[in-house]
């Protein structure tokens, strides 16, 4: 009797060990999301409010917050693939490799070890699928640019569902030589590959593994920014609904999916502010989602947020105790268009010389100038004197960044949309803040405090009760 009292409590702890463990965990990283991005988008709906103060984002409001550090192993300033990695595989490495340690050694990945565990996985970006973050949960190279490779490795780690926008080189190696199409390689792995999620619907009942990309003829490196976008265009939470809906179908085994908001870092190394607070928007709308999941589920369902560092060293405040981040609903479109539009006027002048009054209206239509926001004299001297060298003097010096190439006229406009909305800019680049880590569900408590950006993983891993 005494021995089977003892079964009986060993089999009831077991059973509620395993009803603490997360079944279904969401992993999202907001690449270049620091904390003051977030503030500020939180400042930024606030004043959309017409009020002083923060309008909090659903992954905000979580009950569990913390802190983490993201010092690679051979900087203080980490890059995407090492703080990839680190968040991937619980593994500093240098600044460029992917899925490796700082000897070039293979490291395995949470993504990994979820399979390894029996649960379907998922590996989601609104970037190119072989960028650096996605790539660092199914991939093993010493260089995050070997985007060929790196796209190999995509079917050798077996995951059931990626996403993305597409692939940047499927048809060139690391060597820029030509080599075997990926997708074929990808299809005869047991892939479906679906373009667009019209496609995606058609094919997935059918489908054993899928790939999910941006439809022909659309940008293979990454979907258009939350404030670009157009109607029929795919988004980061039509790729987690579609994520969810997959890894779901048939035996509930659980999951593990990883969801990156990949533009919010190309707008910070634009320093376009306007740009970057509707991608921070545009990543709690994928949470949302995940959040609605986890109402139905919410015992065994762990939502984790966080970032792989800070991109701009954004600062809220510049020379008065003030903020006036509601201008920057005035943008219309993203620097990048801001800057095409630019060029397509210089372009239909037919060799014409473009008028000030032409470039006045595109600015008061794009940017809010003038008709919305009114401008100072420094201000407005600043934009002719940029008008008169590249249009007049037809002295076109384009601004160089990671993601971008800018008209001067468009550099110009973005620094003094930020002068208005008060915001400050330290980089183009990376910097080496601290990024916030945000939880809910089964095993959250272990997101709480200050920790080191490879520690994540492995309290992913013991919240889901994957081996370490």
């Amino acid at each position: 009797m005494k021995r089977l009292m003892h079964v009986l409590l060993f089999i009831c702890l077991v059973v509620m060990a395993q009803a603490q463990q997360a079944k279904y965990v969401f992993y999202f990283i907001g690449d270049g999301m620091g904390v003051n991005q977030v503030n500020a988008t939180e400042i930024y709906l606030a004043e959309q409010e017409g009020r002083i103060g923060t309008a909090p984002l659903q992954f905000a409001s979580f009950p569990v917050m913390g802190v983490a550090t993201t010092f690679s192993a051979n900087s203080s300033v980490t890059d995407s693939a090492a703080a990839g990695t680190a968040l991937a595989t619980g593994h500093k490495t240098n600044n460029g490799s992917l899925g490796v340690d700082a000897d070039k050694n293979s490291c395995m990945s949470i993504a990994e070890r979820a399979k390894k565990a029996g649960r379907k996985v998922g590996v989601t970006t609104s970037v190119s699928v072989d960028h650096a973050t996605p790539g660092a949960f199914y991939a093993h190279q010493p260089d995050r640019g070997w985007y060929y490779e790196i796209a190999l490795d995509l079917p050798k780690a077996g995951f059931d569902f990626y996403a993305g926008a597409g692939f940047l080189r499927p048809e060139k190696n690391a060597k820029r030589e030509a080599a075997p199409s990926i997708y074929p390689i990808i299809e005869d792995a047991g892939y479906t590959i679906a373009r667009g999620i019209e496609e995606y619907k058609t094919k997935a009942s059918q489908a054993g593994k899928m790939v999910l990309i941006q439809p022909e003829g659309r940008d293979n490196g990454s979907l258009p920014y939350a404030i670009d976008r157009k109607e029929g265009d795919m988004t980061l939470a039509e790729i987690t609904e579609s994520a969810i809906d997959f890894l779901t179908k048939g035996k509930d085994k659980g999951f593990f999916l990883m969801v990156e908001g990949g533009k919010i870092d190309w707008a910070g190394h634009g320093n376009d502010a306007a740009t970057l607070v509707e991608e921070v928007i545009d990543l709690d709308n994928a949470v949302k989602v995940a959040y609605e999941f986890y109402k139905k589920h919410p015992k065994e369902t762990l939502i984790v947020v966080t970032a792989d560092h800070e991109t701009g060293g954004m600062g809220l405040g510049t020379n008065k105790y003030e903020l006036h981040l509601t201008s920057l609903k005035q943008q219309k479109q993203s620097q990048d268009l801001l800057s095409r539009a630019i060029t397509d006027l210089r372009k239909q002048s037919d060799g014409k010389q473009v008028s000030w009054e032409a470039v006045k209206q595109l600015l008061g239509e794009r940017m809010g100038f003038w008709t919305r926001l009114p401008l100072t004299w420094e201000q407005e001297k600043a934009l002719r004197d940029e008008y008169e060298e590249s249009f007049v003097k037809k002295h076109v010096v384009f601004k160089e960044s990671l993601y971008a190439r800018t008209e001067p006229l468009a550099v110009v406009a973005k620094r003094i949309m930020n002068e208005i909305a008060m915001v400050g800019w330290t980089s183009p680049n990376h910097t080496g803040g601290y990024v916030p880590v945000f939880a809910i569900g089964a095993g959250s408590k272990l997101f709480t405090g200050r920790m080191d950006n490879t520690e994540i993983p492995q309290r992913i891993a013991k919240a889901a009760g994957y081996k370490w």
